[in-house]
Order: C-alpha cells, then structure tokens, then sequence
C-alpha cells in the first residue's frame, strides 16, 4: 500500500469546452510576467512564505523556501499531528518524513514532480529558452464561466502538466499535474501584492472529492537575500528513538509466508503480541478498531492509494512504543487504515501493517528459505556476506530498482507486501509490446489492493534481471487496469513475494541499498498459478466467487460469479483456510477433479471442476 502525503494529492479533471484560437505560448508568458510584476521578481533572490493549513479533519500551517534564481527548494509542513520536510537541492529530492527520518527522493515520478516545482518556483517559463523547456500552447478553455489560456510544459527533467492562465487578469490559476497515477490540480486565486509582485493568497488542492480538499491560506510572504546551497540540502538523518534488547547489535524473529505474504508478531504499547504484515512498500500501520481498543485518538483523514483504482481513507495515531522482536521503537506516527477489509479476501487477520518507517531505522534482513526476519543496527552491519548489491531509489516510502525485462530497461517497485511474482505495467508492456508477443496465458482477477481487484494477463514470462541478478521467467502478469499503482507510466513493473522468496534480502534504506542472495535449498510453490480460473473471497456462508476466468475449468463446469461455496469434497467451506484453498488450486495435478457444493439463490447442486494448466 501507498499512502499520500500531504504534498501528493489528485484532482478529477473539470469539464471544459473544446479548445477555442489562443495566443502563442509566449504570449501567454509575456501577459504573465507584466501582470506579476515580472520586472520586480528578477531582482529577488529567494522568497519564504508561509500558509495557514485546513483541510483532510486537520488545520496547520505549511511553509515554503523557494531560491528564485536556482531551481531549489525546501517544504515544510507541521499539520494536525503530522511534521515533515520535502526539498530539492538542484539535483536530488529528499523527504523528512513523520517518523523523522530522512530519504532520498529520486525514484518514481519523486524526481520530476520536484523538477516540475522548482521549475514554476523560478518562473523558468519567463526565460528566453522558457528554461530548457517544451512548451506548447494548448488553446483556450472555459470553465465555470471563466476563459482561461493553456500551455502544456514539460521542463527537463520533469513531467509534463498544464498551466491555465486566466484570460482577464494573465494570472496563473491552475496546474494540472499527475502525480502517481492520479491527476492531481493546484487551483491559485486571491492574489496579492506583496513588496511589488503579484502572489497567490488562496491555494486549493483537490482530489476531486471533497472530503479530501486541501486550502492554503497566506499568512506571511517575505523576500530574502540569497542563502547558502546548504539551506536546501536534505538535512542529516538524527533520529534516536530505537533500541535491541541487551544492546545486542540484533534481533531475530520468526515469520510466516502466507499468499507469499509476511506476517509476524508485534507489540503495540506494550500489548499483543498482534499479527501484522510486513510490507516494504507499505507504511506503519493499526486498523481503527485496534487504534480504538488500545485507546488510541485518530486524527485526520486523508486518501491512501495501491493496487486497484479505488481508494482508502487514512488516519493517524501517535503509538508509544512498538516491539518487534527484541527491538523496539518509541514515539511513532502510525498511519490508521482499515486493513481489516483485506480480510475476506486474504483469509487472514490484518490487525496491522510494519513498513517503511521501521525499515528505515534498521537493517533489515528478510531470510525467506529460514522464514526470519533480523533487524540490525546498522551501525553494525557487515555486507561482507549479505550477496549482491542493487541500488534502490525511493518514491516515497516505496524502494525502486533498475532493472530489465527481456532486455528492456525500466524502474521496479520492490515490495514484499505483493503477493504476485512480477507484474508489468499496462504502458510499460504495451509500449514495448509483451502483451502482442505474449504467449499461452489468460486474462484474470489476479489480486487485491487499496483500490479493490486488479485484473491482468498472466503468463510464465520473459527474462527479469534485478539489477545484475537474473531472474530465469518468473510467472509474468501483464497489468490491464486503467487506474491505481499498476497503470502509471513512470514504472516498468512491480517484483513481489513470489520473485522475492527466491533470495534473502537485506535492505540498507541509510545507504540505498538492497542484497540479493539465494536461499538455500528449493523453493516452494514457485511461479505456479490457478488451475481452476476462480478468484473466491471469504464470505459468512463459505467462499463467494467473485470472478471467473473465460473458457477455464470452472466456467466450463458451469460456475458463475456471485455463487457461493458452502463445501469442497464434502469438507463444509467453513473449515478451510482460503490460503489453503488457493494453494491447492495452484498446485494439485492437472485432471484433479475438484467437487464444489454451489448454492445459487434457493437452489444448491454440485459441480465438478477438473484442474488444467491455463498458462
């Protein structure tokens, strides 16, 4: 799972009426500049301001330091419980996240989108070469009675977005930008002059639903001298709030993999231990009725996106201490979301989730052939025998790898709370065309995020290569959705539990970083896939049968979506693990005949269904 932060949101896209003729694009910048007072902005070196925050159940205030002359910037929020820092220092991004630790922002669409921002932070569009620049002019459009002038920019190194300028006043008053895999709008009005030049007084982030409107308000707005590149460096990593029992340099605990998903045990102030995913591109979190029955206040509200294209609403609870093992971790910022309504659909407990923040302040050595996780002081860690080295990068809390698929380059989300092997990108497969060259395979459900089911073409795939590591055609799902983290264009694809479990992995966050090392022996339940073409869901009355794959066995056996299983070979339904049952549908022998007890609306019967390979 992905969670937002409050410098990434999404905005639907308005309506607006076909492009009408337009001035050229420097034209458009030439009225902009005049109606700035551009003429003042050239002599100014850098401008700090600061807005009142309300917005998502919290209030606040955010600030920002803009250098006017270099494309560098630091953001700072502190809002409702939440504290933290974004900045660019010219060349990389960085983030001071919640918990108060520092990364390095230079993966995903991270990089660009700070790009993008220094780039309007500096006015680059005013210079000749509108700063390296594309810039096309889009035309004219009208919105909620307003006329406003388009260009499309894509600065070097950036994304590309749209600038609306209003036709009356020239004034910027929108930014429609992706971020992620949502588009996101920055709405600017109540512009005021402020020691000579024009400068917005209202900004409102939107992401289309209102319960999740950000506005910004201008409190304060001053022009300073030039300060020092150090002001925009990312800041030194000092947090201080960890612990192993003993002072041992580490701690080991045990595991268990389930839908090729890790689950261990966790304290949560003292009390559980509760069973929680472990989840590397996931955050800390506890489902509110955990939050409520540890007494914990939620706060907050803001949107978490993943896999699917919906959406999760997500608050925030301040957590004492948090034990793992013999480790332990005070004062925390978890993120509340309620997991629990992943439990139909991955027949476990979800009472929680350990991601980023507690992998950032450790070592952490995930041994899937031991099924154990060892948290180390990364102080003292050795990666004399950890195996090969792949740089990571981060896009949020979420590491990226380069990597290639039969030969393509392309960036790779690592992330151990995914229960696929690999999954493609819709636009990285379509653009170099492994779907057209795909080869026996089926279009199915295959998995279940943030966002609700996601859906793709799975097949044993082509050669994946993890920076220098092979990976010898891994089952290969080629993503179809047409939202959430599967479908943006920044990504060539996502290696999950069922690639990661061949190896043991150590991830040094500090030092971004990742080991790859075989495990020993074989390993179980590899690159296998359903035999029976159903996705079943957990239900009161058994399993309901949530999709069907075309042309497989159990729509030949006459199964439909919606049924429900009350029993498999006369076992009542009630007593069988869901992850057993999938299991079973992936490994048991072609022409294993499988009897469901079906019950469909008042009628009960029988069907047989006889497992066949589909890929």
């Amino acid at each position: 799972m992905r969670t937002a932060t409050l410098a990434t949101f999404a905005f639907a896209a308005l309506a607006a009426t076909p492009a009408l003729a337009a001035p050229s694009a420097d034209e458009v910048l030439g009225a902009n500049k005049a109606a700035t007072a551009g003429s003042a902005w050239d002599s100014r070196a850098v401008l700090k301001t600061e807005y009142a925050y309300s917005g998502q159940g919290m209030t606040g205030k955010v600030g920002s330091t803009a250098d006017l002359k270099t494309p560098r910037f630091v953001d700072t929020m502190a809002v409702g419980p939440m504290t933290g820092a974004q900045g660019f220092d010219g060349t990389h991004g960085w983030a001071k996240d919640q918990s108060g630790t520092v990364t390095a922002q230079d993966g995903g669409d991270a990089l660009p989108l700070a790009i993008n921002e220094a780039y309007r932070n500096t006015n680059a569009w005013w210079q000749a070469d509108h700063g390296g620049a594309t810039i096309v002019a889009a035309g004219q459009k009208s919105d909620a009675g307003a006329t406003y002038d388009v260009l499309t920019v894509t600065p070097k190194g950036g994304e590309s977005f749209d600038a609306w300028f209003d036709t009356k006043t020239h004034l910027l008053a929108r930014v429609h930008e992706m971020q992620g895999s949502a588009p996101t709008t920055t709405t600017y009005s109540d512009y005021r002059a402020v020691d000579g030049v024009m400068i917005a007084g209202k900004i409102l982030i939107s992401t289309g639903d209102a319960k999740y409107d950000q506005t910004e308000t201008l409190n304060s707005a001053a022009f300073v001298p030039a300060l020092d590149a150090s002001a925009f460096a990312a800041p030194k990593n000092a947090v201080a709030d960890t612990a192993i029992a003993g002072g041992a340099r580490e701690t080991t605990f045990p595991f268990q993999l389930v839908n090729n998903h890790i689950y261990a045990d966790v304290k949560i102030n003292g009390k559980g231990p509760y069973t929680f995913i472990f989840d590397t591109g996931g955050n800390n979190i506890v489902v509110p009725s955990l939050a409520k029955s540890l007494g914990l206040k939620v706060e907050g509200h803001i949107e978490g996106r993943g896999a699917g294209s919906g959406t999760m609403d997500v608050g925030f609870v301040k957590v004492g201490q948090i034990e793992i093992g013999g480790a332990s971790i005070k004062d925390q910022l978890f993120f509340s979301a309620p997991l629990d309504a992943m439990e139909p659909i991955e027949g476990v407990k979800q009472p929680g989730m350990v991601g980023f923040e507690t992998f950032r302040r450790f070592v952490t050595r995930i041994d899937y052939g031991a099924h154990t996780i060892t948290l180390i002081d990364p102080k003292s860690f050795d990666p004399k025998d950890a195996g090969t080295p792949v740089k990571v990068a981060f896009d949020g809390n979420v590491p990226e790898a380069e990597g290639s698929y039969n030969g393509v380059p392309g960036k790779f989300m690592i992330d151990t709370g995914a229960r696929s092997a690999l999954i493609l990108t819709g636009p990285f497969a379509d653009k170099n065309g492994f779907r057209a060259s795909a080869g026996k395979g089926v279009e199915a459900t295959t998995g279940w995020g943030v966002g609700g089911p996601t859906r793709a073409f799975v097949e044993h795939g082509g050669d994946l290569r993890i920076g220098t590591v092979d990976v010898d055609h891994p089952l290969t799902l080629l993503a179809t959705d047409k939202g959430g983290a599967m479908a943006e264009g920044n990504l060539a694809g996502n290696i999950g539990g069922g690639v990661l479990k061949r190896f043991v992995i150590t991830f040094d966050y500090e030092n971004n970083t990742m080991y790859l090392k075989p495990v020993a022996g074989a390993v179980a339940d590899l690159d296998t896939y359903d035999r029976a073409g159903l996705w079943v869901n957990r239900d009161p009355d058994g399993f309901k049968v949530i999709d069907v794959t075309a042309h497989a066995p159990a729509e030949e056996a006459g199964l439909k979506t919606g049924d429900i299983i009350t029993a498999i070979d006369g076992k009542a339904a009630a007593g069988i693990a869901l992850p057993d049952l999938r299991y079973r549908f992936r490994n048991e022998a072609p022409g294993t005949v499988v009897t469901f007890a079906v019950k469909r609306g008042s009628e009960t019967k029988d069907i047989r269904v006889t497992l066949r390979d589909l890929i």
